[in-house]
């Protein structure tokens, strides 16, 4: 699936993490499975290591100011203050020796929100980018990460336009290349609350040989060496799989025309559960293997 076997870990996030301030009332009071801050806990370093450094890009974001005043005391919460942020422009910015330098240091990176395209029209090609590539495909301790845009464009192929309509209406999705830290595989974020099923599964029927990931907010995947993902966070993802479509008028539908799709496979991940993308093979959280060996 991949060119080739990356030793760190991708953490791919829908948007709206929580930051430790109760953004999510009605998820903390109603949701078992709701832990403050507990996807930005994943960025941390190990105790041994508290000076190393968390890089945060915020390049998609139209505020970035604000941007990171909310993450330096997001982290600074948890007792973490090494935060960088880096906010670059244009390509020049992207090969800026002293943000190359900061992406070779840090313990983990992490692309803010904001829009996709934007991000991966000024990083593509870039030194930036490719520190960030040097370290993920080849240091084990590393871990690259990116919410809500920053999620979205993580992938090769990445979706920067959808329209959410009650149809699949054709026409109506763009893609374009992402940052390519993961292949065979379309990401879409605020996917539930957004309503986005219909844009992510016209994508897949587009690129059927691909895996479509639908991230809902306040929920991660945790992707180690490009193979197998595991679901954390309060909310779910949704895997769509298009290897076994069987009908579908794609090919000959007219531009704005509805679309149908027969046998598209659906796979629904909470905490713990995961998904393997070489098998396509989704796998129960270990608790519920127990609680399932148990009563045979």
């Amino acid at each position: 699936m991949l060119r080739k076997t990356p030793k760190g870990k991708l953490i791919i996030i829908g948007g709206a993490e929580d930051k430790g301030s109760i953004e999510h009332p009605d998820i903390s009071r109603k949701n078992t499975n709701y832990e403050p801050a507990e996807i930005l806990k994943h960025l941390l370093p190990p105790k041994r290591s508290l000076k190393k450094t968390i890089e945060i890009i915020t390049t998609a974001s139209g505020e970035p100011d604000s941007i990171s005043q909310r993450y330096k005391e997001a982290f600074h919460s948890l007792g973490f203050k090494h935060v960088g942020f880096i906010n670059m422009g244009n390509n020049y910015d992207a090969s800026n020796p002293i943000f190359v330098g900061r992406i070779k240091k840090a313990y983990s990176v992490l692309f803010s929100g904001g829009d996709q395209f934007r991000l991966s029209t000024i990083l593509g090609n870039t030194d930036v980018l490719k520190a960030v590539h040097e370290r993920y495909f080849n240091d084990a301790s590393f871990i690259v990460a990116g919410t809500s845009a920053g999620a979205a464009a993580a992938a090769t192929l990445m979706m920067y336009e959808g329209e959410n309509n009650e149809a699949i209406l054709k026409g109506t999705v763009k893609i374009s290349s992402g940052l390519g830290f993961i292949d065979g595989c379309v990401i879409d974020t605020h996917f539930t609350k957004r309503g986005r099923f219909g844009r992510l599964a016209q994508a897949i029927v587009m690129n059927p040989t691909c895996v479509g990931i639908g991230l809902g907010e306040d929920t991660a995947l945790i992707i180690t060496k490009g193979k197998e993902a595991c679901c954390i966070g309060s909310g779910m993802s949704i895997i769509i799989d298009g290897q076994y479509i069987g009908h579908t008028n794609m090919a000959y539908a007219e531009s704005g025309e509805p679309v149908c799709i027969e046998k598209l496979q659906v796979h629904i991940l909470c905490k713990g559960s995961s998904f393997q993308f070489e098998e396509r093979k989704f796998i129960p959280s270990k608790r519920d293997m127990k609680i399932e060996n148990s009563l045979k």
